[in-house]
C-alpha cells in the first residue's frame, strides 16, 4: 500500500497497486510546474488511487493523458524510499547543470519515444 499527503497535510491518498513507472523527469512541464530540477514520479492504476481525506484541484499541465492511470510525485508519499526513480526522462530538456551520476537509463523523451 502506498500512502502521501501534500505538504500541509489537508490532502491524503492511497493506492493499492505496485506502480507501473518509476521515473525521474526533466520535461520543462514538470520543472515549471514543481519549481524544481527535475520531479520524481510514478504511475498507478486510477481504479487503485483513492484520496482519503481533503478535496483536491487539478488543471491540465499538457494534453498528453494516460486513460485509466494517474501520476503521483515520489515525494508525496509518506515513504519515498518506497518507490525510487528507475529511469531519467526527457533529458533532452535537461539542465545543463544537472549532472546524471546515479547510472539510471536516460531517455531523450519518453522511455517509448
Amino acid at each position: 500500500m502506498l500512502g502521501g499527503e501534500c505538504y500541509c497535510g489537508a490532502i491524503r491518498y492511497e493506492a493499492d497497486a505496485k506502480p507501473a513507472q518509476e521515473v525521474a523527469c526533466h520535461c520543462s512541464i514538470c520543472r515549471r510546474t514543481s519549481a524544481s530540477a527535475f520531479v520524481a514520479w510514478l504511475t498507478v492504476p486510477t481504479q487503485s488511487f483513492r484520496f482519503v481525506s481533503g478535496k483536491p484541484t487539478s488543471f491540465k499541465s499538457s494534453s498528453t493523458r494516460t486513460p485509466g492511470e494517474i501520476d503521483v510525485t515520489t515525494c508525496s508519499l509518506e515513504d519515498p524510499e518506497q518507490v525510487p526513480p528507475k529511469d531519467h526522462i526527457f533529458v533532452s530538456s535537461r539542465l545543463s547543470w544537472v549532472k546524471l551520476a546515479d547510472g539510471l537509463p536516460a531517455y531523450p523523451a519518453s522511455k517509448s519515444g
